[in-house]
């Protein structure tokens, strides 16, 4: 196995020295700022931690498929951040608001291409089965930014449509990392399943974490504006639960809340306090805590299966650091 400090410094050490062309400098700009400014690096660090559990060492084979997921999730967000009109990503301006909106969707495209070419350098034995996993997991997001865009046009979705969703657009790719690891660790089919479900778990409940933290979390540490989704009218899991625990008038109390107007700085204080009065009064905020412990809990769960000792300690730590956010 390899250690979790050898895991980091392997993180830091890859995208310190991650290299895109210099020109032109207003298409590759872009791709090196949004790998300056950071992030927790999530995707690339559960690859190479269920990498880990069956390797001594890294080579390129699995730190360039690595790099790969954090650039491909990278290319998401840039585009993320045109649909929802979003002003900053980890606490900075956006790539759209820099270079405008044509220079961040074609430096979105180039880095989703970049991501596909780094794919490529997995080891020759399993190479298909991870381009394969990958375009699914590919199109399996774009899926779920669809549906995402089409929940924005109605008033309410059940909680099943909007676990499906976020599944499909956070869950598959986390659940991707995990799987690819092992995969080109060379690990079993059984173990590299069990670890796409913990994966998959693991993704819906940092999802809903996201979610939680948007409405009540600290600006400075969530990286973006607090109630975004709020002023967005967006469905997210505080709204859905709230939806489905409301009584009537309570009902149609929060869907006119949530229709106010948000165009000044006023407005949208105003609305984001109202709307969180709605979830607290319903304690959804709370059973947002519960339902991140327990698809955390579910994860290990799948985890457990193909691991013990620690292997399975190992990534009950990666999945409590997760969970940890909300805490």
């Amino acid at each position: 196995m390899i250690s979790e400090n050898k895991i980091d410094a392997a993180i830091s050490q890859l995208f310190s020295t991650l290299k895109f062309s210099e020109t032109p400098a207003n298409l590759y700009d872009p791709l090196r700022y949004m790998i300056s400014i950071g992030g927790k690096r999530i995707r690339p660090k559960l690859c190479l931690t269920t990498y880990s559990l069956y390797k001594d060492t890294f080579d390129e084979t699995v730190l360039q498929p690595a790099a790969g997921l954090e650039i491909f999730h990278s290319f998401t967000l840039i585009h993320d951040d045109i649909m929802d009109r979003s002003p900053l990503r980890r606490g900075v301006p956006t790539v759209w608001t820099k270079w405008g909106e044509d220079g961040a969707i074609l430096s979105g495209d180039v880095m989703c291409i970049d991501s596909y070419k780094r794919m490529a350098k997995a080891p020759a034995g399993v190479l298909e089965k991870v381009l394969d996993l990958f375009s699914t997991t590919a199109s399996e997001v774009c899926d779920g930014q669809q549906l995402d865009m089409d929940f924005e046009k109605v008033k309410e979705v059940s909680m099943a449509d909007y676990m499906k969703m976020i599944g499909l657009k956070t869950g598959v790719l986390i659940a991707c990392s995990a799987k690819m690891g092992a995969l080109i660790a060379g690990a079993s089919e059984d173990i590299c399943d069990a670890l796409y479900n913990y994966g998959y778990s693991l993704g819906l409940a940092f999802q809903v974490a996201d979610d939680y933290l948007d409405a009540f979390g600290d600006e400075k540490v969530f990286g973006k504006p607090i109630g975004g989704d709020i002023i967005n009218q967006k469905k997210c899991w505080l709204t859905t639960r709230a939806l489905e625990k409301a009584d009537d008038q309570t009902k149609a109390s929060l869907l006119s809340a949530l229709e106010m107007k948000a165009e000044t700085e006023e407005e949208k204080g105003e609305k984001i306090s109202i709307v969180r009065n709605f979830y607290t009064s319903l304690r959804v905020d709370e059973d947002a805590k519960y339902e991140i412990l327990r698809l955390n809990e579910e994860a290990m769960e799948h985890a457990a299966k193909v691991c013990r000792g620690v292997r399975l300690e190992t990534l009950r730590r990666f999945a409590d650091k997760l969970v940890g956010r909300t805490k």
